[in-house]
Order: C-alpha cells, then structure tokens, then sequence
C-alpha cells in the first residue's frame, strides 16, 4: 500500500468551501464530494468566522502570541549566551562558533549577533573547508611518522598525496594543532675522550656517499634506561642507502655486543669491504678483529676524539634517541629487544631520510636495483 499523498489547498479554495457550508449545503456532502477531513472543514469554518483568515498566526489567542514571542526571545537570550565569548574573537573564530551552533540557530541571526557580513560566513566556511582537509592530512601525517616528522618531511609527505603546501603554512597548523616534532638536528663537537692507540687509519675518510651495496658499514653504541638500570644498542648501518643491516641489545657494552650485532646481518658478510668505527675498546679487539678477519672486511677507525668521521653513525644514533629513546621507559631487556626491532623495521621501510631524496631506506635500495636491471 503507497502512503497517501498530503493535500494542499489555496485560501480561495477554503473560502469557497465555507461559503457552500454556510449557504446550506450539508457538511456531510462536502466531505464526500471534496474528499476532505472532518475536522479541516471545522476547522476553515471556525477561522472564517474568527478572524476571516485562514493562516496560523492571524488566529491565535494572545496567550499562544505571547508564548510563540517569550519562546523566540529566549532563544535569542541563549543563542548570544552561546555565542557571546566570541563576539569580540577574530573572524576564524566566529565563523567556526556559527558552523558548530547551525544545528541550533539560523545563520542569519548568528551572523547579526556577531556583527558577522553573511558573505563572509559563506566565503570563509567554504574556503577554509580545504584548510581543514590539510590539518587533517598534517595531523595523519605526524602521527604515522611516530610525532617525529617536521615541516619539512610533512611537505615532502603532502607532496605525495599531490598537495603542495609551503614550510611556514604546515608550521602554523602544526602550532595551532600543538604538534610538536621530537625530532631536532644533530650537532657535532670534536672532544678528547681515552680510546686505543691503534695506528688503523681512517679509510673511509668521510665519503659518506657509497654507490654499493653493503661497500662500508658503519657502527656505533648508545645507551638507554632498562628498569633503572643502564643497558646498551649496537646498531650497524649501510652507507649506500642508510639502512640499519644489523643491531642488538644488551645489558654490557663490550664485544659481545658488537659481535651480536654483526651475526644479525642477513646479507653475506664477504660483500663488506670496509667495517669504519670510533676508536672504543667494544670495536677494536681480538674478537672482532678475528671475525673481519674470517669474512676479509677491511677496517676503518675515526681519528682520534672526533665524531665528524663517524657522523653518519653518530646522527643515525641522534636520531634513535630522539625518536625512540626520549620518553619511552622499558622494563626489561626483552621488551626493548621487541620495541626497538619494531622501530628498525619502521626506519628502514617506512621513514623518509632527507639525504636520500625523501624516501625510505628500503625503497632507495628498491629504486636503485631497478635502475641497474
């Protein structure tokens, strides 16, 4: 069964109607021959008669005008309650109260309180509808970096996604947003520290662009909090493309460590050519010179007290502590060994580098392979 479709009828129509009903004709054959309710013909009669209008409004009593008026005041009273913070607030500030009020109030009368020209509501809501896409993208963003990515990694994600959106605009919407990247640039400063008197010479010599694979693989050791108690990372990293190859964890910073880290290569140690460090006692001695020794990877020490010859490893180091280290607490070794393993994989697949053009480890390496087929 289809619902019945509601009747409208014209002012001239009800007239014409009371006019037969009060010349005589009978109620009942107006109802059956105009198909019409019992209770509209009572009602257009009881207008005729009271008012000769057939509108609401001119037949109500003055009880039901005042209320209908008392009822519109105080709804103005709560709407500029609601609003009235914000009459002074600058124009973003009013547009966006209309838009969260629109389901309570007119526009209109919105825009009068706040002293607000429609035209700038409506060009304002409209405009900004895009800004409010971009946070939102900013936001995404930031958050799949882990709260590490700054302006200029989140320009270069928007890019991507085919926006293309300056520094200084992301930076106002990640500080209207509060975020705040964890991620700050790495400095370094040559210092005197106790290391061995090895007379190993610096091979690498700061040629931190490799084209090969695996050519020079990098090392370091940083330390971090476990249960109030001081456990290490040993992280080994590919120059040709900045990937972490190999790491592990441990509650001793000594060779064992190194070692550990070395066994977790998954690619054949023979295509190292070169193994560069600092000068710590962890990757200079028997152990470790016995283990390149077996896989014939050659050696490379910094020069005695300064960082700018490991860099690469010191800023990858920079850069785990920002992102990982800094305001995580681990409770045990096994839980660090599991968070960190997470995070590697999230670094070498999934991070953008800058001095790899903004890509991933994983995806340079990718790219490269390609263009060598």
């Amino acid at each position: 069964m289809t619902k019945k479709e509601r009747r409208t009828f014209t002012p001239e129509f009800k007239q014409q109607i009371v006019q037969l009903y009060q010349n005589g004709k009978p109620r009942k054959d107006l109802i059956r021959e105009y198909d019409l309710t019992p209770s509209s013909l009572d009602k257009w009669v009881s207008q005729s008669q009271k008012s000769g209008s057939f509108k609401e409004k001119d037949n109500l009593s003055p009880e039901e005008k005042e209320l209908i008026l008392l009822r519109k005041e105080n709804k103005q009273l709560q709407m500029e309650n609601d609003i009235f913070k914000a009459s002074c607030a600058d124009t973003r500030t009013k547009v966006n109260v209309i838009k969260n009020n629109q389901h309570k109030y007119s526009i209109s009368a919105m825009c009068k309180v706040l002293q607000l020209p429609r035209s700038t509501y409506y060009y304002e809501a409209i405009e900004r509808a895009s800004e409010d896409d971009l946070t939102s993208y900013i936001i995404e963003i930031f958050q799949n970096s882990r709260q590490n990515y700054g302006t200029r990694k989140i320009k270069v994600e928007l890019k991507k996604l085919g926006h293309q959106v300056s520094r200084r605009r992301i930076g106002r919407i990640m500080s209207e947003q509060g975020l705040v990247s964890a991620y700050t640039v790495a400095q370094f400063k040559p210092h005197s520290k106790s290391c061995n008197e090895s007379n190993q010479k610096n091979e690498l010599n700061r040629e931190f662009d490799q084209a090969e694979e695996l050519s020079v693989v990098v090392s370091n050791l940083t330390y971090v909090r476990v249960n109030q108690k001081w456990h290490y990372i040993c992280v080994f990293v590919d120059l040709f493309n900045r990937e972490i190859v190999g790491f592990s964890t441990g509650p001793n910073k000594d060779a064992t460590l190194v070692y550990r880290a070395l066994s977790t290569i998954k690619k054949d140690l023979r295509k190292i050519k070169y193994f560069h460090t600092d000068r710590d006692s962890e990757f200079k001695n028997k152990l470790i010179d016995e283990a390149l020794e077996t896989f014939r990877i050659k050696r490379s020490l910094s020069m005695k007290g300064c960082p700018y010859d490991n860099a690469v490893a010191e800023a990858t180091f920079k850069i785990i502590k920002t992102e990982f280290v800094r305001g995580h607490h681990f409770v045990s070794l096994e839980e660090l060994t599991r968070e960190f393993h997470d995070y590697v994989h999230w670094f070498n697949h999934i991070r953008i580098h800058g001095t790899l053009g903004y890509i991933s480890p994983v995806e340079y390496k990718l790219g490269h392979l390609k263009k060598t087929v």
